[in-house]
This record gives structure tokens, sequence and C-alpha cells, in this order.
């Protein structure tokens, strides 16, 4: 327990505490003047607020322990005062306060000693709510921390349920995926191919390009060649002479030009027919082309949707993989939460073994009290016993008393009227014997207070008078079971002295039967 001091609080501090912290409002004149009602509530009060006892719990004996008092109904009220007095008393003793808290400050209250059980108990209240103000952000935190466990685990669970359905699915499309592999493969392996085989198109393509060229040329020489020949078999002609030999050979050389034109001709057909093949065979694979691009254009789409589907693959994968960090940094927090559960279940194991050990404390001295309670109880109930055969007792000395006395008194007025008569005839004898010359005042007062005193002793002869020790009146009062509450709250610490307290007891019975006592 920390430590703190004991400042005695004033009564207006302490009246602002009581106010500020709702436990009761109280006046000046309640602290100065304090009863036993108002001790008990205040203490009360003060209880129910340091949570050590429950409004509900009225103070209630079990039947087992009413079965066990003689008169229970005597004790209608004890048991409360004796449960309060235990829990004010363990609450001081809990407080290491230098002052004893006893019942007498439960049942009689003084103003000094109940400001002072006051003021610790108030600066315990004080010292409490300060330390629960510095636990109160721990607490909220330690709250907010059990909040985020519980989402923390209910997001876990979720994400395991959606991990769990990943994989489900993973394990459902893993066929698919291993499919897909496997076409991806083969497309690659065609792509390769086919692209092999454009490339070896495309050289066949410029080589057919460059005979396509070279016989486009050879064509155009042999047109050429063809106008020449042709302008020349114009001016040949022009230049035709009546020689038959001039004209033979003219015409052996238009023979041999025109030989020449045809042997061109047939290789320019001959070349055209090349071409025209040529041609024809560009054309095919022009087609062949266009199909295997269309089929490539085909595959291409395939393996860009393939891409696509590995794209998401690896998305979906590499998602797989931050759920899995995300689990693990997850767990990670889970078995900091769990070690602070752990921690937060030993302090709560400990907390319960103190709570334990302190109501055990508590049940033993409460049984101790309970004992030492019946124990004077009993001793009480003997006490009791004894006051009334003293009471019996009294009244008989008292009424005996009064018939001595009711005889003395009325010894004495006989005494009286003769001691009357006696004094006239002395004042006659007097009067009688004063002209002699004698005087006899001095031995009539001697004869009247002998006479006085022969009275006193008559009469304390008789017991008509009291003893000088009884003679005194007590300002003390006597058992509250037996007298009066006015009388009983006068006498102080009366249990612990029996004897005074049958005397007390003995006085005020002969008081209340009529004997006088003076003071």
């Amino acid at each position: 327990m920390s430590k703190f001091e004991y400042p005695i609080l004033s009564r207006a501090d302490m009246i602002s505490i009581l106010a500020e912290s709702q436990i009761a409002a109280v006046i000046e004149n309640d602290l100065k003047n304090p009863t036993p009602d108002f001790v008990s509530d205040i203490y009360t009060r003060l209880l129910v607020y340091l949570d050590l006892l429950h409004e509900e719990d009225g103070g209630q004996v079990e039947f087992a322990a009413l079965e066990q008092l003689e008169n229970p109904h005597y004790h209608v009220g004890s048991a409360r005062t004796v449960n309060n007095y235990i829990k004010i008393k363990e609450v001081i003793a809990l407080l290491q306060c230098p002052a004893v808290f006893t019942l007498k400050d439960l049942l009689k209250p003084q103003a000094d000693r109940t400001q002072f059980f006051l003021s610790a108990i108030l600066n315990f209240c004080l010292h409490k709510d300060s330390k629960m103000n510095e636990l109160r952000p721990i607490g909220e935190e330690l709250s907010l921390l059990d909040e985020q466990r519980r989402e923390f685990d209910d997001k876990i669970s979720q994400l395991n349920a959606e991990i769990a359905e990943y994989n489900d699915a993973r394990e459902r499309e893993l066929p698919l995926v291993q499919d897909v592999d496997g076409k991806v493969k083969e497309l690659r392996q065609r792509i390769g191919d086919l692209n092999n085989h454009q490339m070896s198109q495309r050289a066949t393509y410029r080589k057919l390009k460059e005979m396509s060229t070279e016989m486009d040329g050879e064509i155009s020489r042999a047109e050429f060649d063809l106008v020449q020949s042709v302008q020349e078999n114009a001016n040949l002609r022009s230049k035709i002479v009546q020689s038959p030999d001039k004209l033979q050979r003219a015409l052996e050389e238009k023979k041999s030009v025109r030989q020449d034109a045809r042997n061109a001709e047939r290789l320019a057909m001959q070349s055209f027919q090349a071409k025209t093949d040529v041609l024809e065979v560009y054309t095919k694979a022009s087609k062949k082309m266009s199909k295997h691009f269309n089929q490539m254009q085909a595959i291409l789409e395939q393996v860009n949707s393939a891409k696509s589907i590995e794209k998401d693959y690896k998305a979906v994968k590499a998602k797989l993989g931050y759920d899995e960090l995300m689990d693990k940094s997850l767990g990670a927090k889970l078995v900091e939460l769990q070690v602070k559960a752990q921690q937060l279940d030993e302090c709560k194991k400990l907390l319960e073994k103190e709570r334990d050990a302190k109501c055990e404390e508590a049940t033993e001295e409460f049984n101790n009290i309970k004992s030492e309670v019946e124990s004077r109880r009993h001793d009480l109930g003997a006490r009791q016993r004894k006051v009334e055969d003293v009471l019996t007792k009294v009244d008989a000395i008292t009424s005996k008393t009064n018939m001595v006395k009711e005889s003395g008194v009325a010894e004495v007025q006989k005494l009286v009227h003769k001691r009357e008569e006696i004094a006239e005839q002395v004042l006659n004898a007097e009067s009688f014997l004063a002209p002699s010359g004698k005087v006899l005042l001095p031995s009539l007062q001697v004869m009247i207070l002998a006479y006085k005193f022969t009275m006193m002793g008559t009469c304390s002869h008789h017991s008509c008078m009291l003893n000088h020790n009884e003679q005194k009146m007590y300002s003390g009062g006597c058992a509250p079971f037996d007298v009066p509450h006015h009388v009983a709250r006068n006498t102080e610490d009366a249990l612990a002295r029996p004897q005074e307290l049958m005397h007390h007891v003995g006085l005020y019975m002969a008081k209340e039967r009529g004997a006088h006592i003076t003071k």
C-alpha cells in the first residue's frame, strides 16, 4: 500500500469533500456534536463509497445465529452495529492509523476522535481517487486493447475464412491452370515453329522478288529489242531495191532478224510464262501467308489471354503472399495480445489470491470477534442475572430502610415534642429562678446540645441516616438493557467495571423506588 499522511482536515474541508464526492450532506454542527446515529450513517456511507459494504447489506443475522441468542429481539440493532464496527475497525487497521478505533467511538462518539478517524478515511478516499485517476488511462487502454484484440480476432477469423476459400478455389482451379499451362507451352512452341516458317517464307519471298525484278528487266530489254527490230524492218522496207541479190540478202537479213525477233519473242513469252507461274506461286504463297497470319493472330490473342491469365495468377499469388504476411503479422500481434492476456490473468489471479487471503483474515477476525461478542454476551447475561439479584437485595434493603426510617422519624417527632416540653419547663424554671440572680442559659445550651447529640446517636443507632459514601450521587449511568438511555449515556466504560456498574444500578433503582440520596 502507498504511504500517505494523516493530516486532520478542518470541518469545512470535510464538509466540502463529502459534498463533492456525493457521499453525504452534513453541517458543521453534526461534526461538532456527533451523535451515534450520525456517526453510524456517515461511516456506513464511507464504507459504501469504498466498496467495502453493499447498500443492500442491512446487517441481518442468519437464523442459525439467531437460534443461539437467548433474546433475539434485544439484538435488533446490535448486529448492524457490530458489523459496522468490524468493517470500520478493519478499514482503520488497513490504513495503519496510529489511533485505535473502539466500540465507544461508535456508541458514544467524541468530536475530536470522530474528526480524526473521518480525516484518515477521507484522506484515504482522496488518495484512492488520485490513484484511480492515474490508473484510469491504463484501464481505458486495456479496454481498447481488448476491443482491438477482439477486432483482430474477428479479422483473423475472416482472413482465415478468405484464405480457406482461396485455397479451395486454388485447388479447384489447379487442373484448369495446369491445362492452361500445357496449352500455353504448346502455343509457345507452335509460335516458335511459325516464326521459323515465317522467316523461311520471307527469305523465299525475297528470292522470288529478286527473280521477278530480273525477269522484268529482261522483258523490258526484249520489248526494247522488238521495237528496234520493228524500226529496222521498216527502214529496210523503205530501202528495198529492185536488185534481187540485194533483195535476197535483205530478205535473208530480214529472216535472220525475224528469226531473232521470234526467238526473242519466244524467250519473252517463256519469261512471261515463268513470271506468270511465279505470280501464281506468289499468289498462293500470299494466300497461305494470310491464312498463317490469321492463325498467328488467333494464336497471339490466345497468348495475350494466357499472359493476362498468368498476370492474374501472379496477382492472386502476390495477394496470397501478402495475405500470408498479414497473417504472420496478425499472428505475432495475436501472440503479443495472448501474452498480455496471460499477464492480466496472472495479475487477476494474484489479486484474487490477495482478496481470498484478506477474506480469510477478515473471516478469522470476524469469527474471533463473534466468539468474543458471544463470550461477552454470556458475561453480560451473567452480570445481568447478578444485577437482578443485587436489585432484589437492594429492594429488600430499601424496604427495610424505609420502614426503619419511618419508625425513626416517628420516634424523632416524639422526642422533639418531649424536647419542646422540657425546654418550656426549663424556661419556666429560669423565669422562676431569675430573681435569685442565677444564670441557667449555658447549662440549658449544654443540655440541648447533649440532647441533639443523643438524638443523633439514637438515629445512627437505628440506621435512620445513610453512610457518608452512600450520600454521594454519582453522575454515571447503568446498563442499557436495564435503565433508560439518558442514564446509560453518561456512564463511561461501565462494562469494564462490573462492581461500579452494580453500584450505579443499585443507586438508580433505589432512587426510582423513592429513596432520597443527597449529593
